[in-house]
């Protein structure tokens, strides 16, 4: 989001709880001279999607906007619960965030977006590389990355491209929240580059498909992992 508004790009952003890191993002932005708005919402209810994108026309109205060039599904949470011990509750809730949020926050953009737009969303490298206890997540992302692809198809004609960027492991509170730090360290050595991946790693690869440099990239699924996979 950062690299975005520092880009130029106006950006609302979402959050889910954590509202004193969500106004420190947007002073940030705003003392760099970008400007930034965040929402909050449960983005796993599509009712509250749709909210957000009617304050998303709000607050681009104001700067007399109307439209959308650039929509980044990022939303998403992680399990490692192996298949047996998955809860009907924790399927739910992967699966509505990580997929259903993506369907619909792509159907809302669609309707908004202007002629050659741009769509990212956020998979990840478990896609590809199978990890226990990871069944209920990978096939969430999985489903974001059909939806891509579809979604190349039947945007193509306007000149909207769809692309997909699937991380590896990235140094994030999130990551390192789930993860022992000597597992850690044991996956940074893993890839051929010899460390996990940054935030500022994936949001370059964001910005280029975004960008003017772009602009011939549909359809594609960029596995931002350092070689991991």
């Amino acid at each position: 989001m950062r690299r975005l508004a520092a880009d130029g790009a106006a950006v609302v952003f979402t959050y889910a709880t954590n509202e004193a890191a969500a106004k420190q993002v947007v002073a940030e932005v705003e003392t760099a001279g970008g400007w930034a708005r965040a929402v909050r919402a449960d983005l796993s209810e599509p009712a509250q999607v749709e909210r957000l994108f009617a304050a998303v026309d709000q607050h681009f109205a104001r700067l007399g906007i109307v439209g959308l060039d650039i929509l980044v599904n990022n939303a998403g949470v992680p399990t490692g619960t192996p298949i047996a011990e998955v809860t009907e509750a924790e399927y739910d809730r992967v699966m509505a965030v990580n997929a259903k949020s993506v369907f619909f926050a792509i159907q809302h953009a669609i309707r908004r977006l202007r002629d050659g737009g741009r769509i990212v969303t956020l998979s990840t490298m478990s896609t590809a590389y199978a990890t226990p206890g990871e069944a209920v997540y990978a096939a969430s992302k999985a489903a974001v990355e059909q939806f891509t692809r579809v979604a190349t198809q039947e945007l193509g004609e306007r000149g909207i491209t769809v692309n997909t960027v699937s991380p590896g492991p990235t140094d994030t509170d999130l990551l390192r929240g789930a993860v022992p730090e000597e597992a850690l360290q044991g996956v940074a050595q893993m890839t051929p580059l010899g460390r996990l991946g940054r935030p500022a790693d994936i949001a370059s690869v964001v910005a280029f498909l975004v960008g003017l440099d772009g602009g011939w990239l549909t359809g594609q699924n960029l596995r931002a992992d350092g070689g991991l996979v």
